[in-house]
């Protein structure tokens, strides 16, 4: 009973894949979860932010109305109605159904902290789980929390308690200007928080291209977001009155709660990985073949964990491949082509890689820069302030990356990816039909003088 084909640790996204994957194979699977089956993203991740994002949005849309519709517009933010949608969104926390497709599945579900403890075993419970074939890891990654004096002594929160808000505060200080930082401080600012949005670094989402951040601190503050940018934070204090936190070279800032989201880690606390024979990463991720997947013999890793990427879809992808390889294909992970999308208004969406990427792999980098807002599509949106930067190489004559900051970016990045993935050439990709008015005619155009510089 205690002996399976495969055994999983961790039943997130990348776990229920495999477990989905798997169903009629003939292998027999055992998944291990301490917590809500489904992982971050259903519960306090994804999900949930991009609901409370929505319901900011509306209210954005709704003053919009003031210039382009309407003479008077008022209303009356409900932040219990806000609450009440975000957590239905996050399935009230309940995991019966999800639990209830891996059990149909053909899953054997196992409650508690499971530990692995070498190569093929996981206990869990006073139970020891044995794989005859494969485990895999799927833990996860949980927020970093930076080492400033009196930080832990404090109540702050991580995203956790960020998207399941009981009440509004009156003011919001998040310290890290990444996707999350800066999605939840828009959130927050729409729905008549104050928020002070505080980044050690010189920019925001600084995994994007500078352009990226330049043209969306504009839009955070238009919405409230005052930012903070080179502020590196030195202290921490807290009392009845909230936070107050001690900025180097500048004056402190005070608020009454405080969000950490200065980026995630490994969760790898259960994972014994000398006894198994695992390494990590010099950044502390699980160390994988990130074509097989593969961190040791009989070994697979998946999704957040490998430090690859922390995106749901690529957790997903990771099950799908490392399945295909558990059923004796030979089936290979491409990372070339994996899109990146912070839900802000505007979006920022990206795929391959950046110009500074291009030029430390020793590529002959040519690029586009063009601004959505100077379209058609713009104008009658009325959204100023973009940018999309495409990025080839001139020797290829292919596009290597794409960057585009703008409503609905996310959306537009598919035919992108496709080409980056596919190294389509540009002769081709400069030849395709775009709608017109949508907001992806602009790439026809983009294309176009890329193809043209890259000869």
């Amino acid at each position: 009973m205690d002996e399976f084909d495969v055994l999983c640790l961790g039943a997130g996204v990348c776990g229920e894949a495999i477990g989905g994957e798997l169903k009629g194979s003939g292998l027999t699977i055992a998944i291990v979860e301490n917590g809500l089956v489904g992982g971050e993203c259903p519960y306090w991740g994804c999900v949930p932010s991009k609901t409370l994002l929505r319901s900011g949005e509306t209210l954005a849309e709704s003053g919009r109305a003031r210039q382009l519709a309407a003479s008077k517009v008022e209303w009356t933010v409900d932040m219990p109605k806000i609450s009440k949608r975000v957590l239905w969104m996050a399935r009230d926390l309940d995991d019966t159904n999800p639990a209830k497709a891996l059990e149909e599945a053909g899953v054997v579900l196992v409650r508690g902290q499971g530990q692995l403890t070498g190569p093929r075993t996981i206990d869990v419970g006073g139970r020891r789980l044995t794989a005859r074939k494969a485990v895999v890891v799927a833990t996860g990654s949980e927020p970093v929390v930076p080492p400033i004096p009196g930080l832990q002594e404090t109540p702050f929160w991580t995203n956790r308690d960020a998207v399941l808000p009981k009440a509004l505060p009156k003011s919001l200080a998040i310290l890290g200007g990444g996707a999350i930082g800066v999605e939840l401080a828009q959130a927050y600012g729409r729905i008549g928080c104050r928020v002070e949005l505080i980044e050690a670094g010189a920019r925001l989402v600084a995994a994007e291209e500078p352009e990226a951040s330049d043209v969306l601190q504009p839009h955070l503050e238009a919405d409230g977001v005052h930012v903070h940018l080179g502020m590196r934070c030195t202290g921490v204090e807290h009392s009845e009155a909230g936070f107050k936190l001690q900025l180097e070279g500048a004056q402190p800032v005070t608020a009454e709660k405080l969000l950490v989201a200065t980026g995630r880690k490994a969760r790898l606390a259960t994972v014994d990985l000398a006894a198994a024979g695992l390494a990590t990463t010099e950044r502390g991720w699980l160390k994988v073949n990130p074509s097989t997947l593969e961190a040791a013999g009989g070994i697979f890793a998946g999704g957040d964990v490998t430090g690859i990427g922390g995106f749901t879809h690529l957790a997903f992808y990771h099950g799908q491949v490392i399945t295909m390889r558990l059923l004796g294909g030979d089936a290979r992970a491409d990372h070339t082509a994996v899109p990146r999308v912070t839900f802000t208004d505007p979006e920022v969406a990206s795929v391959g890689i950046s110009e500074k990427g291009a030029f430390e792999r020793s590529i002959d980098a040519v690029t586009v820069v063009s601004d959505p807002g100077e379209t058609a599509r713009g104008y009658i949106h009325d959204f100023k302030g973009g940018v999309i930067k495409l990025v080839a190489d001139r020797q290829a004559r292919v596009l290597v990356g794409a960057t585009i900051v703008q409503p609905r970016a996310g959306e537009m990045l598919g035919e992108l990816s496709l080409a980056v993935k596919q190294r389509i050439p540009l002769r081709e990709l400069s030849d395709l039909i775009h709608p017109f008015p949508a907001f992806s005619r602009v790439l026809g155009a983009a294309l176009r003088e890329l193809h043209v510089k890259a000869r």
